[in-house]
């Protein structure tokens, strides 16, 4: 393939370097005509190991060639890889103008290669809404007018740190493609053919924001284990050793468990256990402002929850699940005990479906707790799915499992929903490939 890499800083120096590497026919460019000549003469601008030695070989090579001219680089490649910065301004917005202004001198250098199909990938970090609102008119802007419908657009956001770009470059936890053109899939998968990871393609607005939910979760887990070694001092703890067993429990810790949106936490551990360490926090005169904010965080979402349903303005009310989550019939600190008690104090009409949750069947500490705490909510339980949706103008559902699976396939047109798993049920049930196309490569890793 024949690519031009616009922008020769971190993203498209590494990126520049490893797509020749792999045989293809690689156009940097950049307005700093300081780099242009670096790259010409075989020198990274930037530091990054392995990066010089490559780049000397690929340029040694005739792989790899450097320019300031987008005209040259957009008539002489296929496709336009987009790697500029995308900086904060000073209140913290996206700064897009180099993105735009790249973009608008693609547009422009387009209109010269005679209407052949040319693709154009976006690389940097981008919000979004940004391929549509920026990019595609400053592409169309460009070409005064006179914009190809041969263009084909999409984004390829990079996994790659600095300090071990190369080896992340070749070995990504992921291809990520967003695009709505199979043409620009086809490309991207012979651009990294030789690549052996999983090719994800999607919406490009999933895909724009695929990239901010892994950073801002990369900046999360740092002060999460910053604030958990200032409390292993309170505790005298050792905080590496401590961390070390956390990262062990690759099922629940360092996994997919816990990360898919839905509702608000409950249960007898998550809540009482946040809360001991607060409070320890405190008397020891410690400051932990992230786990601080996971309380009023987790509350929060009980209160968009109450008002979701109450904008409707249909006062009866069924509710699907109760216990804190789906498969027990747990009731300590249930997020949907403390919304169905919301609810009536508003004034709803409230009827409950949760077959796990039986005053008949329940012993011990969960009948205590209908009994002695939310006596007036066992009056609300349903016998089953017909009786509930009899009842109910709005229907929300508060965990996925057979009973939600049964209440939504029966509702009739007039009932509204409010789904808290925030669609967890319909995914259960409809095809992997109608949400997004997920494949492995050839190689079956």
């Amino acid at each position: 393939m024949r690519i031009s890499v616009f922008g020769l800083g971190y993203v498209g120096c590494v990126s520049a370097a490893c797509i020749a590497k792999a045989g293809h026919s690689v156009i940097g460019v950049d307005t700093n005509e300081e780099k242009v000549a670096m790259i010409y003469g075989g020198k990274s601008p930037i530091v990054e190991p392995g990066l010089e030695e490559l780049l000397g070989q690929v340029v040694a090579a005739g792989r790899l060639t450097a320019t300031s001219s987008s005209v040259e680089a957009v008539g002489k490649t296929d496709m336009a890889l987009v790697c500029v910065g995308t900086p904060s301004a000073d209140n913290g917005q996206l700064n897009v103008e180099t993105l735009r202004n790249v973009c608008r001198e693609i547009g422009r250098a387009i209109n010269n290669v005679s209407g052949r199909p040319y693709t154009v990938i976006v690389r940097s970090t981008c919000l979004p809404g940004t391929i549509e609102n920026v990019v595609l008119p400053a592409l169309k802007e460009g070409a005064g007018g006179k914009f190809s419908s041969t263009v084909r657009i999409g984004i390829n956001p990079e996994f790659i740190r600095e300090g071990s770009a190369l080896k992340d470059f070749n070995n990504p936890p992921l291809i990520l493609a967003g695009c709505d053109d199979v043409n620009v899939e086809n490309s991207l998968r012979n651009l990294y053919k030789g690549i052996t990871a999983p090719f994800v393609r999607t919406d490009i607005k999933t895909a724009e924001m695929a990239k901010y939910v892994s950073n801002a979760f990369h900046a999360l887990k740092i002060c999460f284990a910053n604030e958990i070694g200032d409390m292993c001092n309170v505790f005298g703890a050792d905080a590496q050793k401590v961390m070390a067993i956390f990262r062990m429990d690759r099922k629940l810790n360092v996994s997919d468990a816990y990360l898919r949106p839905g509702f608000a936490f409950g249960g007898s551990c998550l809540p009482k256990d946040v809360r001991a360490l607060l409070h320890a926090a405190s008397r020891a005169d410690v400051s932990i402002p992230v786990l601080s904010s996971v309380l009023p965080s987790n509350e929060l979402q009980i209160w968009n929850a109450l008002e979701k349903i109450l904008k409707i303005r249909k006062r009866r009310v069924g509710i699907v699940g109760l216990s804190f989550k789906p498969g027990t019939d747990d009731l300590r600190e249930s997020p949907m005990v403390t919304l169905v008690e919301m609810l009536i104090g508003k004034g709803c009409d409230v009827r409950i479906l949760d077959r796990n949750v039986s005053v008949a069947k329940l012993i011990g500490t969960n009948r205590r707790y209908i009994e002695e705490v939310i006596p007036h909510i066992s009056s609300l339980m349903c016998d089953g799915v017909d009786a509930l949706l009899e009842h109910a103008e709005v229907l929300v559902i508060g965990n996925d499992g057979e009973e939600a699976a049964q209440v939504l396939a029966e509702i009739s047109n007039e009932q509204h929903i409010v789904d808290l798993t925030r669609g967890a049920i319909k995914r259960i049930t409809r095809e992997p490939e109608q949400v997004y196309r997920y494949e492995h490569d050839k190689t079956g890793t």
